[in-house]
């Protein structure tokens, strides 16, 4: 069987196709990714204006989708698509061009051959759930075939922490302390093959990457005392570039910034002066750590946060940033500052040379996403030199993309039911396998005396006859 989840995030959507053998539909840790297909252009947030011509940019994804599902299960392949922190912001500040956006949407796939359910905005808790079952599941650790072939839950497996960083927000999530009472709206409860995790997930809005470079974009405007030339330190030393005023205050997460004297047709220069140092400082200015007064249990912006647990995956916008700094998997602290340092100390003319795909859009902002990632995982999460080798920055595991998708459409489908008794033995495997090495002993006991009583009867019968010819005989 298959499935398909469009991610539609803020930036742009992604379309993946799953799929799982049939007969084992409830049977869970066979489901696979195998296509994925990146639609072209921008997010579907940003058809709020013209919301008609939305669908328009799946058709070449669709195409290839239909390519990729046998015709004879076109019919019974459901279609999910997600819509994330972009949406979730346009809903805040147009719910109608929101509303008619997913509508647009919904009539182009209604006139596709395959069972869609439905686009829907999905909350920045249920994303933040949903990367840490995709992290955990395809990683392992919910399930394990045992000697007998039959899924059961890993014997000390510990969960993995995950962390997604978007274009409009940022999630993190791991399993909590048992301990620790449900006393925030942060704390859920998951339950997956008959077992319960208790989970932290908090979804910072205008925190992912875009919309963090717009508020940083925003501060330098209210800071300077020309309106027109600014100087811009996380951007790359003789880089220049000028754009209207409402490219940075076109959005809720920067209204609050808007100068009194705003022309949003205004042009505004930034030019860069690639001072790593500078930058770090600057961009610690966006979050607000002082609202946790130092005490324990807090991230930043007041926001409660437990002790970090276990080892995490950082995925998306965050191995997207340790890549453009020839980084990937697990790398101490030291290494990420060092190359932080020497990337943000390039100029403008060596980007194309030291990037493997150059887009000036991403390659201008390398250096503040570095350092936004430091403040976040390490003045915001706390992340320090210690436990900072325990993040993997990853893009994939096998041929899975690490993302909200896979666990979103797990949901869905009931490929991952609330409860599963037959999946799991009812009692530990250590006292099951005691249990069988004793009726095993047992079993070869009685065959032992069995043979024994055989012997003993042959033996019984074989002197009879002898006695009974010795009286013959005499």
């Amino acid at each position: 069987q298959y499935g398909v989840v469009l991610d539609a995030g803020s930036s742009r959507t992604t379309v993946y196709v799953y799929q799982w053998p049939a007969e084992k539909e409830n049977n869970t840790g066979v489901v696979s990714q195998t296509f994925k297909c990146n639609v072209k252009g921008s997010g579907i947030s940003s058809y709020g204006n013209n919301p008609q011509d939305a669908p328009k940019a799946f058709e070449d994804c669709m195409l290839k989708v239909k390519e990729q599902v046998p015709g004879h299960l076109h019919g019974s392949t459901r279609i999910y698509l997600g819509a994330t922190a972009g949406m979730r912001l346009l809903r805040l500040q147009n719910e109608t061009a929101a509303n008619e956006v997913l509508a647009s949407i919904q009539s182009y796939f209604k006139s596709q051959p395959f069972d869609f359910r439905g686009a829907q905005i999905i909350s920045g808790q249920e994303e933040g759930v949903y990367g840490w079952i995709t992290v955990n599941y395809i990683m392992g650790n919910f399930l394990e075939k045992n000697l007998w072939y039959m899924w059961v839950h890993p014997h000390g497996v510990e969960t993995t922490g995950a962390l997604d960083l978007g274009g409009a927000s940022t999630q993190i999530s791991f399993v909590a302390e048992e301990k620790m009472g449900l006393n925030s709206s942060d704390i859920v409860q998951v339950s997956l093959y008959g077992y319960t995790y208790t989970l932290y997930t908090h979804s910072f809005q205008c925190y992912g990457r875009n919309e963090a470079e717009k508020r940083f974009l925003a501060m330098l405007l209210q800071n300077s005392s020309t309106a027109s030339n600014l100087t811009n330190p996380c951007y790359p030393w003789n880089y220049s570039t000028s754009f209207t005023v409402d490219h940075v205050f076109d959005s809720l997460c920067t209204e609050k910034q808007k100068p009194a004297n705003y022309n949003p047709k205004s042009i505004v220069t930034f030019k860069g002066t690639g001072n790593p140092s500078l930058c770090r400082e600057k961009v610690a200015s966006i979050f607000d750590f002082k609202a946790c007064h130092d005490q324990e249990g807090c991230s930043f912006n007041g926001i409660y946060q437990p002790k970090l647990q276990g080892p995490f995956v950082a995925f998306a916008g965050f191995y997207y940033t340790a890549s453009a700094l020839n980084l990937s998997g697990s790398f101490s602290l030291d290494s990420f500052n060092s190359s932080t340092w020497n990337f943000c100390s390039q100029d403008w003319s060596e980007l194309p040379f030291l990037l493997p795909k150059f887009d000036e859009v991403y390659a201008r902002s390398y250096c503040f996403s570095a350092h936004y990632i430091y403040h976040l995982l390490v003045n915001g999460y706390k992340f320090t030199e210690e436990t900072w080798p325990r993040i993997r920055f990853e893009k994939e595991v096998g041929n899975s993309s690490i993302g909200w998708s896979l666990g979103y459409m797990l949901s869905l489908t009931n490929q991952i039911p609330a409860e599963s008794p037959l999946i799991r033995l009812p009692i530990q495997p250590t006292v099951f396998v005691g249990i069988l090495a004793f009726f095993t002993a047992t079993a070869l006991l009685c065959l032992a005396f069995l043979l024994y009583l055989c012997s003993m009867s042959r033996t019984k019968r074989r002197s009879e006859h002898v006695f009974d010819h010795a009286v013959d005989s005499e």
